[in-house]
């Protein structure tokens, strides 16, 4: 049997969840693999992997809390809360000041009522909801409770807040960057965003996806690598990436080859 490990990575940007999970599948090639709770193509940071035995610790790993650091930006609001879509609406938020903030940072801190993004992979009747906006439709997501148990304001740069928040599972930053600037009435968008603890599970601790490719083993004896069949580009699920590379430039990043 496979003992199994956990497997602490630092995502890389555009990169989904998926991506990272195939990518070791065929670098190191368990027999069994899955990850510990999803992070968005346009999050990077810690993202844990289990193998073997240890799948059956997911659970348990997905429900501890989570921390983040990012940016929230003042006085602009896209469809997706963040930059996957392109902004829909301007306000002005050169009047605010560091108390107005930092008061609206305190309301939300602690058990919140929380609505996902349209723009996420929560069902709506059997259907994922990023596949309902993607048709333009809307739909109506039901709000749960979570916990924010540190919501902090690192530094202020304009119309860019940074932020550190410590979270329960289950909370969607981009919802806590639309609700903080809600509450602010100047709207707000996330446009970074880094996990960099899952419980006891840190991000300085993680691996890069090249020292996972450096440490593969070799095959075994006999065994030859087979030829890569050449495959179209597989296209995004998410909505939205493609107004991220055209606005952003993220096109000429290398995304993960895709491995038959």
């Amino acid at each position: 049997m496979d003992p199994g490990e956990v497997l602490l990575v630092d995502k890389p940007l555009r990169w989904t969840s998926f991506d990272v999970v195939k990518k070791v599948k065929y670098a190191m090639r368990p027999r069994k693999i899955g990850h510990a709770g999803t992070l968005d193509p346009l999050a990077t940071g810690l993202l844990i992997l289990c193998t073997g035995k240890k799948t059956k610790s997911i659970d348990q790993i997905q429900a501890q809390e989570k921390e983040y650091t990012g940016i929230f930006r003042l006085g602009q609001t896209t469809p997706s809360f963040d930059l996957e879509t392109p902004v829909d609406a301007e306000k002005p938020w050169e009047h605010l000041t560091r108390e107005d903030l930092l008061a609206a940072a305190t309301k939300l801190t602690g058990s919140i009522e929380q609505t996902p993004p349209l723009f996420s992979a929560v069902k709506i009747n059997g259907e994922r909801a990023y596949e309902v906006a993607r048709r333009g439709d809307t739909a109506e997501i039901k709000s749960k409770v979570v916990d924010i148990k540190v919501f902090e304001l690192s530094v202020i740069d304009g119309p860019d807040v940074h932020f550190r928040i410590v979270c329960s599972k289950g909370t969607y930053v981009r919802s806590l960057a639309r609700d903080f600037g809600e509450l602010l009435g100047c709207g707000a968008h996330l446009t970074k965003l880094v996990r960099t603890r899952i419980g006891e599970y840190r991000l300085e601790n993680a691996l890069s996806m090249a020292t996972i490719e450096a440490i593969r083993p070799p095959r075994p004896e006999g065994e030859t690598e087979r030829p890569r069949r050449q495959r179209e580009p597989r296209t995004e699920r998410r909505a939205g990436l493609e107004h991220y590379d055209a606005t952003h430039g993220a096109a000429s990043e290398q995304k993960p080859e895709q491995d038959s």
